[in-house]
């Protein structure tokens, strides 16, 4: 099977330095494939027996002109399970939705080139972990196609610097990236599908781009991981919109993780303890051996494998002095000024008790809170 990698997406002390040209296609923006390389864990390749010529010779030419961008960028593995929904009226809308937005000069991100990355950095068969994201990040230099990650020198944003603070509970030997980043390329690179449900947003307008049909798309994502994945992967939920991601998910099958989101306001009520990346490591090598297991580091050299226990749950300290809640609120504080991070920072009685559907509504509050923050910085 073979891997389109975008040129120059390597770690590079945490850069992604490479450049789309301003000619050509977007299909020159990647390099030639590679051979996949077996992780122990992969059933057969569902590309396998696909005819990428053939199934193009059948589109008509409008279906080729709409679909450019997902057959020049979206993984063969994941094209040859996707070519019937991509022609679907519904999907072919939203493509036609995305020219006019394109044609009216909204600028919408992330990057076309980027929007399918999740798909080269982490084919079908390699697949072991799903975090379930929710909207892109709508502001400049930030929204590159895996959920939750930005390139430099774009600093990790408030949720991101969250997951790092669980991560270290988890794994004490975890060290963020250098200068404050928030690449987590390396992760998508060792089966980590990192996937928004809805894959593109317009600049600075949150939820601008939802129920176009992004949504269907990518439940249609997460139920073939489900499916055809039979040895078993984890999905990671967090929030009461991506746990309905998952609803239908066995879990008989797959390890199902659930906690609220990662968000400033809610993590204090229980992320910083969800111990998800340990669990997500011991279930897998359970099923799989040491070759499943998920190295989370993202510092060059650094591991988190064979890592010392985690430390215990119940506000224990990150680094002996500080508790892990206490840490998050000044980590916030810091990324903030004013009356955003007394908001970003506060609980209440009141957010103990918010029902699910009051909920959804205050991650989405938090994601606009979130967004004002970066712009302060």
């Amino acid at each position: 099977m073979s891997t389109l990698k975008r040129k120059g997406e390597t770690l590079t002390n945490g850069a992604d330095t490479k450049k789309p040209k301003a000619n050509g296609s977007i299909a020159s923006f990647f390099s030639a494939p590679k051979s996949a390389a077996g992780n122990g864990s992969a059933s057969a390749s569902p590309a396998a027996k696909f005819d990428k010529q053939k199934w193009l010779a059948g589109l008509t030419a409008e279906q080729k002109q709409l679909l450019k961008l997902e057959i020049e960028t979206l993984h063969e593995s994941w094209l040859a399970l996707l070519k019937d929904d991509i022609t679907s009226k519904e999907f072919l809308e939203l493509k036609k939705f995305l020219d006019r937005e394109t044609n009216a000069g909204r600028k919408w991100f992330p990057p076309k080139e980027d929007v399918y990355s999740w798909s080269r950095h982490t084919p079908f068969h390699d697949v072991k972990v799903v975090i379930v994201g929710q909207d892109p990040y709508h502001n400049d230099r930030q929204a590159h196609g895996l959920a939750f990650s930005v390139r430099p020198p774009t600093p990790a944003p408030p949720s991101l610097k969250n997951m790092y603070i669980a991560l270290k509970k988890d794994y004490p030997s975890f060290v963020p990236p250098p200068d404050r980043g928030g690449l987590l390329t390396p992760w998508a690179d060792r089966g980590v599908l990192m996937l928004n449900t809805c894959l593109t947003v317009r600049a600075h307008e949150a939820n601008s781009h939802s129920n176009r049909g992004w949504e269907r798309f990518t439940q249609k994502i997460i139920d073939l991981v489900a499916q055809k994945r039979t040895r078993g992967v984890v999905f990671m939920a967090w929030g009461t919109p991506a746990g309905k991601r998952v609803q239908k998910v066995d879990k008989q099958r797959h390890l199902i993780l659930q906690s609220v989101h990662p968000s400033p306001l809610s993590a204090s009520r229980g992320f910083f303890d969800c111990s998800h990346f340990r669990a997500a490591n011991e279930w897998l090598i359970k099923r799989y051996g040491e070759d499943g297991e998920i190295d989370w580091a993202l510092s060059p050299g650094a591991t988190t494998k064979a890592a010392p226990a985690a430390a215990a749950s119940g506000g224990a300290s990150v680094d002996g002095t500080e508790s892990v809640k206490t840490q998050a609120k000044s980590e916030v504080k810091k990324e903030a000024n004013g009356s955003v991070a007394v908001e970003m920072t506060r609980t209440t009685e009141a957010e103990e008790d918010v029902d699910s559907d009051d909920e959804a509504a205050l991650e989405e509050a938090l994601r606009l809170a979130e967004a004002e923050v970066e712009k302060e910085e």
